[in-house]
Protein backbone atom coordinates (compact mmCIF):
# COMPACT_ATOMS: atom_id res chain seq x y z
CA UNK A 1 0.00 0.00 0.00
CA UNK A 2 1.61 3.56 -1.14
CA UNK A 3 1.79 5.85 1.53
CA UNK A 4 -0.76 8.29 -0.05
CA UNK A 5 -3.20 5.72 0.45
CA UNK A 6 -2.19 5.28 3.82
CA UNK A 7 -2.63 8.64 4.71
CA UNK A 8 -6.05 9.29 2.45
CA UNK A 9 -7.32 5.94 4.91
CA UNK A 10 -6.27 7.74 7.69
CA UNK A 11 -8.09 10.60 6.83
CA UNK A 12 -10.91 8.95 5.92
CA UNK A 13 -11.25 7.54 9.51
CA UNK A 14 -10.83 10.54 11.46
CA UNK A 15 -13.19 12.62 8.99
CA UNK A 16 -16.12 9.90 10.43
CA UNK A 17 -15.38 11.54 13.88
CA UNK A 18 -14.84 15.45 13.11
CA UNK A 19 -17.48 18.04 14.36
CA UNK A 20 -17.23 19.93 11.43
CA UNK A 21 -19.61 18.67 9.00
CA UNK A 22 -22.37 18.98 11.61
CA UNK A 23 -20.99 22.56 12.34
CA UNK A 24 -21.56 23.26 8.49
CA UNK A 25 -24.94 21.50 8.39
CA UNK A 26 -26.01 24.36 11.20
CA UNK A 27 -24.53 27.75 10.26
CA UNK A 28 -22.31 27.36 7.23
CA UNK A 29 -25.22 28.66 5.18
CA UNK A 30 -24.96 32.59 3.72
CA UNK A 31 -28.22 33.68 5.62
CA UNK A 32 -27.45 31.70 8.48
CA UNK A 33 -23.73 32.95 8.48
CA UNK A 34 -25.50 37.02 8.14
CA UNK A 35 -28.46 36.33 10.60
CA UNK A 36 -25.28 35.11 13.24
CA UNK A 37 -23.57 38.21 12.05
CA UNK A 38 -26.79 40.55 12.92
CA UNK A 39 -27.47 38.46 16.31
CA UNK A 40 -23.45 39.63 17.34
CA UNK A 41 -24.51 42.94 16.61
CA UNK A 42 -27.79 43.57 18.48
CA UNK A 43 -30.29 42.94 15.81
CA UNK A 44 -33.23 40.98 18.17
CA UNK A 45 -36.25 41.12 16.16
CA UNK A 46 -37.56 38.96 12.88
CA UNK A 47 -38.84 42.83 11.55
CA UNK A 48 -35.20 43.96 12.32
CA UNK A 49 -33.53 40.79 10.63
CA UNK A 50 -35.61 41.30 7.67
CA UNK A 51 -34.59 44.52 7.13
CA UNK A 52 -31.48 44.78 7.90
CA UNK A 53 -30.28 42.14 5.96
CA UNK A 54 -32.77 42.37 2.97
CA UNK A 55 -33.96 38.65 3.56
CA UNK A 56 -37.22 37.16 2.41
CA UNK A 57 -39.82 36.82 5.62
CA UNK A 58 -40.23 32.97 4.43
CA UNK A 59 -36.31 32.06 4.27
CA UNK A 60 -35.58 34.67 7.20
CA UNK A 61 -38.08 32.16 9.18
CA UNK A 62 -36.79 28.77 7.94
CA UNK A 63 -33.79 30.01 9.33
CA UNK A 64 -34.01 31.29 12.47
CA UNK A 65 -36.23 28.28 12.81
CA UNK A 66 -33.21 25.82 12.47
CA UNK A 67 -30.89 28.08 14.82
CA UNK A 68 -33.34 28.18 17.61
CA UNK A 69 -33.61 24.26 16.79
CA UNK A 70 -29.56 24.14 17.17
CA UNK A 71 -28.92 26.37 19.85
CA UNK A 72 -27.52 28.73 18.54
CA UNK A 73 -30.26 31.09 19.56
CA UNK A 74 -33.35 31.30 21.98
CA UNK A 75 -36.74 32.47 21.49
CA UNK A 76 -38.70 34.24 23.86
CA UNK A 77 -41.54 36.61 23.90
CA UNK A 78 -40.62 40.27 23.96
CA UNK A 79 -41.78 41.76 27.81
CA UNK A 80 -42.52 45.39 26.11
CA UNK A 81 -44.87 43.78 23.47
CA UNK A 82 -46.07 39.92 24.17
CA UNK A 83 -46.98 40.07 20.32
CA UNK A 84 -43.20 40.17 19.54
CA UNK A 85 -40.33 37.54 19.76
CA UNK A 86 -36.83 38.39 20.62
CA UNK A 87 -34.27 36.00 19.18
CA UNK A 88 -31.06 36.12 21.26
CA UNK A 89 -28.06 35.03 21.30
CA UNK A 90 -27.77 31.39 23.16
CA UNK A 91 -24.07 30.93 25.20
CA UNK A 92 -23.42 28.65 22.05
CA UNK A 93 -24.45 31.30 19.07
CA UNK A 94 -22.02 33.50 21.20
CA UNK A 95 -19.40 30.80 21.36
CA UNK A 96 -18.92 32.22 17.14
CA UNK A 97 -17.79 34.75 17.13
CA UNK A 98 -14.26 34.47 16.72
CA UNK A 99 -15.80 32.12 14.18
CA UNK A 100 -17.64 34.98 12.27
CA UNK A 101 -14.90 37.49 13.10
CA UNK A 102 -12.17 34.87 11.43
CA UNK A 103 -13.98 35.32 8.41
CA UNK A 104 -14.41 38.90 8.65
CA UNK A 105 -10.59 39.42 8.75
CA UNK A 106 -9.82 36.86 6.05
CA UNK A 107 -12.21 39.05 3.79
CA UNK A 108 -10.22 41.57 4.44
CA UNK A 109 -7.07 40.52 4.11
CA UNK A 110 -8.12 38.91 0.45
CA UNK A 111 -9.23 41.79 -1.02
CA UNK A 112 -13.63 40.65 -0.08
CA UNK A 113 -14.18 44.30 1.43
CA UNK A 114 -12.75 46.69 4.13
CA UNK A 115 -14.68 48.85 6.95
CA UNK A 116 -14.04 51.82 7.97
CA UNK A 117 -14.86 50.74 11.75
CA UNK A 118 -12.90 47.78 13.91
CA UNK A 119 -14.09 45.71 16.54
CA UNK A 120 -12.44 47.22 19.84
CA UNK A 121 -12.63 46.64 23.52
CA UNK A 122 -15.65 48.03 25.10
CA UNK A 123 -12.80 48.78 28.37
CA UNK A 124 -10.35 50.87 26.60
CA UNK A 125 -11.84 51.27 23.05
CA UNK A 126 -8.58 49.65 21.37
CA UNK A 127 -8.74 47.22 18.33
CA UNK A 128 -8.77 43.46 19.01
CA UNK A 129 -5.88 41.52 18.60
CA UNK A 130 -6.54 39.20 15.39
CA UNK A 131 -7.52 36.17 15.16
CA UNK A 132 -4.90 33.73 14.93
CA UNK A 133 -3.76 29.71 15.32
CA UNK A 134 -1.54 30.16 18.67
CA UNK A 135 0.87 27.84 20.35
CA UNK A 136 -0.04 26.69 23.94
CA UNK A 137 3.00 29.82 24.45
CA UNK A 138 0.81 32.13 22.85
CA UNK A 139 3.34 31.97 19.63
CA UNK A 140 1.46 32.68 16.42
CA UNK A 141 1.83 29.16 14.16
CA UNK A 142 1.25 28.93 10.49
CA UNK A 143 -0.15 25.65 8.72
CA UNK A 144 3.44 24.31 8.62
CA UNK A 145 3.63 24.34 12.15
CA UNK A 146 0.81 22.03 12.97
CA UNK A 147 -0.30 18.57 13.03
CA UNK A 148 -2.92 16.47 14.65
CA UNK A 149 -2.40 14.03 17.28
CA UNK A 150 -4.39 11.60 19.41
CA UNK A 151 -5.85 13.49 22.07
CA UNK A 152 -4.32 10.92 24.95
CA UNK A 153 -0.67 11.75 23.71
CA UNK A 154 -1.03 15.59 23.83
CA UNK A 155 2.09 17.13 25.92
CA UNK A 156 3.82 13.86 26.13
CA UNK A 157 6.86 15.07 23.55
CA UNK A 158 6.42 11.62 21.86
CA UNK A 159 3.15 12.17 19.68
CA UNK A 160 2.89 10.90 16.24
CA UNK A 161 0.71 12.52 13.90
CA UNK A 162 -2.67 11.28 12.87
CA UNK A 163 -4.62 12.39 9.82
CA UNK A 164 -6.53 15.64 9.52
CA UNK A 165 -10.22 15.30 10.19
Amino acid sequence: MSESVGRIDAFKAAALKCPLPEAIELIGERWAFLILRGALNGLAHFEEFQAGLGIARNILSDRLGKMVAGGILERSADPADRRKIIYALSPKGEALLPVVLALRQWGEDWGHGSMDIVLADRRDGRPIRRIAVQAEDGRTLGLEELMWVERGAVGKGHAKASAAA
